[in-house]
């Protein structure tokens, strides 16, 4: 089960106290206060593995508590510091306090760690307060309380480029095509109910990463459809490509269809708008005399957009295509690493 936004509520551990106690050796009159400090409380700690796609383990336990300090103890002697808890999730979680809604973490590269929820401090014993003036103290301190927070977490793929269109576009049967992926495929729409990740191999020794976006429709950004809960996985994707279903018997415009898969990624983010992109007519074997690539040919032209028309099931373009989205995938990220330096 694909799960990419759960709840939880985590706590740290309180500190110890610190202990009033006084040396009690024979021959050592007067031996003063001894009395350690408490030990500090265990932390909740967030740290990413490749290994994990999904949330489904956090929504099943909620609640994460660390351990709390143990108390000092006499002979100067600190207590135990309690014991952390470390939870693991899928790279790419982005972490949010559910009160204030504030991003506590973006956790995007594998192995990465970020700490929650700290562990109250341990308290102070007696022997600290010892003045020359107050040779007995029996002050010590109590041990402070951890943190306590309700988390929202959420999941946005990791992906080199997205696969945005209408239902039924044909997004699966190309990422299964170029890749190992084994998405569901249908004749009816939203059959993708979960975003699919494939690894495109290109050249001798380069790859990149795919995301199957479900469907989009009109009004996506306004929870419409699917769309509104899946659109954040297009966030981290560097490249787009548009499937746009040139096939005779589709009773959608290419060019209307692409336009308003614009307008719904701009509208719930306007930095998609910016972002490089390519369009892809597919169904080709389904294309009739092709008036509708036709069309969309010429619309691309007239706008300098890259058009890159396939069949998934012929196998039609799929090499141009993957070349053609290795290169950019490259660019841009020799760029991104050159603006990183």
């Amino acid at each position: 089960m694909f799960v990419d936004e759960v709840s939880i509520v985590v706590k740290a551990g309180r500190g110890g106290n610190g202990v009033c106690s006084f040396r009690r050796e024979m021959f050592v009159p007067r031996g003063g206060p001894d009395g350690g400090d408490g030990g500090n409380g265990g932390h909740v700690i967030f740290t990413t593995s490749q290994r994990l796609t999904t949330l489904l383990d956090l929504r099943y336990q909620r609640h994460y508590e660390a351990e709390d300090g143990r108390p000092g103890s006499g002979s100067n002697c600190t207590g135990r510091t309690g014991r952390d808890v470390v939870v693991t999730v899928p790279v790419g979680t982005v972490v949010y306090d559910e009160l204030s809604g504030d991003m506590l973490a973006d956790l995007a590269a594998d192995g990465e760690t970020v700490t929650v929820a700290r562990g109250g401090k341990g308290g102070r014993g007696n022997s600290h307060f010892a003045t020359s003036t107050n040779r007995v103290p029996t002050r010590f301190e109590p041990g402070t309380d951890g943190e306590e927070r309700e988390l929202r977490l959420k999941l946005k793929l990791l992906a080199d480029v997205g696969l945005v269109g209408y239902p039924n576009a044909g997004k699966s049967t190309l990422i299964a095509a170029i890749s190992a992926a084994r998405p569901k495929i249908a004749d009816y729409p939203f059959t993708t109910l979960v975003p699919n990740l494939g690894v495109v191999r290109w050249g001798s020794d380069r790859s990149f990463v795919v995301a199957d976006i479900p469907g989009l429709i009109a009004g996506a950004h306004e929870g419409k459809g699917l769309g509104f809960q899946f659109l954040r996985h297009i966030e981290r994707t560097s490249f787009l490509l548009h499937l746009v279903d040139v096939s005779e018997w589709s009773a959608d415009e290419p060019v209307t269809s692409f336009e308003i898969m614009r307008k719904e990624l701009s509208s719930y983010d306007a930095s998609l708008s910016a972002r490089p992109f390519a369009i892809v007519p597919t169904k080709l074997d389904a294309a009739g005399d092709r008036a509708k690539l036709k069309t969309l040919q010429m619309y691309c032209k007239r706008r300098k957009y890259p058009c890159l028309p396939i069949s998934a099931a012929t196998r039609e373009g799929l090499t141009e295509l993957v070349s053609f989205v290795g290169q950019q995938v490259d660019h841009l990220r020799t760029a991104g690493c050159a603006t990183k330096s």
